[in-house]
């Protein structure tokens, strides 16, 4: 398999980095997070980039640096940020030179993992207490969902395995 890039799309708190990992792991494959790429590339923290530029400034530069990672002639399991899909056509840029996985697990399991004392480093959840957590992230999917169902691969519930997404990669990869 040269060159497979597989990228991971969903909520925050679906579990993109921590199962991206894994399926790395799985694959030999280096593992790349979409955010840590942007502060690096950068040099600024993502909240750093949200109040100096503000968000049309880091979608722009969230895009540029997700053209880059896809035109790299090298295989990859990306973890996106859970907005990267939704905005400047990315999803269509995801869809055209990688295999897409959406991560689609139930809200209250993700609302769970994003406790109150989990969010630092998630500004959009920051001063949220756990009612307003779920009823953020009910909004974050009606708006997202679209996008996100546009992956080649959809794994829902709460309990999928690498060896789960290995099997429908190999399909795709077939077809």
């Amino acid at each position: 398999m040269k060159n497979l890039k597989v990228v991971l799309v969903g909520l925050p708190g679906s579990g993109k980095s921590t199962f991206g990992r894994q399926l790395s792991h799985e694959l030999r494959f280096p593992f790349l997070d979409l955010d840590h790429q942007i502060e690096e590339k950068f040099a600024m923290k993502i909240p750093e980039i949200f109040s100096i530029h503000g968000e049309g400034k880091f979608r722009e530069w969230e895009t540029e640096t997700l053209a880059g990672l896809l035109q790299k002639d090298s295989s990859f399991v990306l973890a996106t940020g859970g907005g990267a899909p939704c905005f400047n056509d990315n999803m269509d840029l995801i869809n055209a030179s990688s295999i897409s996985v959406y991560l689609d697990v139930p809200l209250d399991s993700i609302s769970e993992r994003l406790r109150v004392s989990k969010v630092q480093n998630r500004p959009m959840f920051q001063g949220l207490g756990q009612g307003e957590i779920t009823l953020k992230l009910k909004s974050l999917l009606a708006e997202r969902d679209a996008f996100y169902s546009q992956a080649k691969i959809k794994l829902s519930g709460e309990d999928f395995s690498a060896e789960l997404l290995m099997y429908e990669l190999i399909n795709q990869l077939k077809n």
